[in-house]
């Protein structure tokens, strides 16, 4: 039940997030508090401290990408919501392996544009002297920066962290 669940707020999500750049508040606040219930349902107070935990580790992998303006708070309560259903190891790995597909996509799109050394400059730069809190910028074409709808990438590590949670 939680892995249908899980995988329909990711379509949802990244549906969503592919068509507007948005992570809508509909579906990832009752996505957690479903989360929560359903664990507390059929494991009572030990599935709130797994959904729980969940959360957190969720909500706490990317509070400083999206405090830095890396990445918005539809994302950051998207992992919160994975973690809600699926427990912090799961979400923990999800993370990693979207963090990789997101950075590939990244990388794709910057040397597809002839801009992978201009932006590396820029974040040196921008770390060189703090001045710019939002270092990366974005990978879409919105205001001459880029920008990636980022519940892609979450919703494939996801998918890959459930080929590895059930094949290995």
């Amino acid at each position: 039940m939680a892995n249908i669940a899980l995988a329909v707020i990711l379509i949802i999500s990244v549906v969503t997030d592919v068509r507007s750049r948005k992570v809508l508040n509909i579906i990832t606040l009752p996505a957690i508090l479903t989360g929560f219930l359903f664990h507390v349902v059929t494991s009572g107070l030990d599935g709130f401290f797994f959904s729980g935990i969940g959360f957190l580790v969720g909500l706490g992998l990317l509070i400083i990408p999206f405090i830095m303006g890396g990445i918005g708070a539809g994302d950051v309560k998207l992992l919160a919501a994975i973690g809600a259903w699926k427990g912090a190891v799961f979400v923990f790995y999800a993370t990693l392996y979207g963090a990789a597909i997101g950075g590939l996509i990244a990388l794709f799109i910057l040397l597809k544009r002839k801009r992978l050394g201009f932006t590396i400059k820029h974040i040196l730069f921008s770390f060189r002297f703090l001045k710019n809190r939002k270092v990366l910028g974005d990978l879409g074409e919105t205001d001459g920066t880029l920008s990636i709808p980022y519940a892609v990438p979450i919703a494939v590590g996801a998918l890959i962290a459930f080929l590895m949670e059930v094949y290995i």
